[in-house]
């Protein structure tokens, strides 16, 4: 299952607050029983982009899981603190969408859903694995992420270091942590995270 975390659906739970967060993903593998990690590359079909209605993104992932439809979903996890009670939260990284991987007959079952107002079509398969690949190894790491609305314009870089090793992206470089941005070009977004600099490498 896919997700996409966002700073304003965090900030509009009245009273409650975020005490940490990590990032997290599942992806549905249909041949297999319940939810499996795997990586992109092991699905096999088309990709595309589904734009979800508001507040969706969860349920179709739950929809296309139980029509054994396969998709990625990126989330991200944290706690909020809500009556002086910890409770633990997962929101998509990319708000509105899921990605799908499968054939024209899983586009009619998804827009069946009635959760879905969009079908988009990926010319470039490649770009976007490419950068699905990167999100779900960000994702994965745990480490601390947020989302970025857009594409980031800037130093590309390279992590050479951690858990994050081998990721590419842009580097903003400030006092403190720098912060990367490990992108999708498709939806224009990316994910936003802090590294230390001694981590990185410049590619430009």
């Amino acid at each position: 299952m896919v997700g996409q975390p966002v700073k304003a659906a965090v900030n509009d739970s009245p009273g409650g607050r975020i005490v940490a967060k990590s990032a997290a993903t599942e992806i549905v593998r249909p041949s297999e029983t319940g939810e499996a990690r795997s990586t992109i590359d092991a699905f096999e079909g088309r990709w595309f982009v589904l734009h979800t209605r508001a507040r969706q993104e969860k349920a179709v992932a739950e929809d296309l899981g139980r029509l054994n439809i396969r998709h990625f979903l990126p989330l991200v996890r944290y706690r909020r603190i809500h009556g002086g009670r910890v409770r633990p939260v997962s929101i998509p990284l990319f708000p509105g969408y899921v990605f799908m991987c499968g054939r024209d007959e899983d586009r009619v079952a998804a827009l069946r859903t009635h959760r879905v107002a969009n079908i988009l079509s990926v010319a470039d398969q490649e770009r976007l694995k490419a950068d699905l690949r990167q999100i779900q190894r960000v994702v994965e790491s745990n480490e601390p992420v947020d989302l970025f609305p857009r594409l980031r314009k800037g130093t590309r870089c390279r992590v050479i270091r951690g858990t994050l090793s081998g990721i590419e992206g842009v580097v903003l470089r400030r006092r403190g942590p720098w912060r990367v941005y490990v992108g999708v070009e498709f939806v224009g977004q990316s994910a936003e995270l802090e590294i230390d600099p001694s981590f990185l490498a410049i590619i430009d």
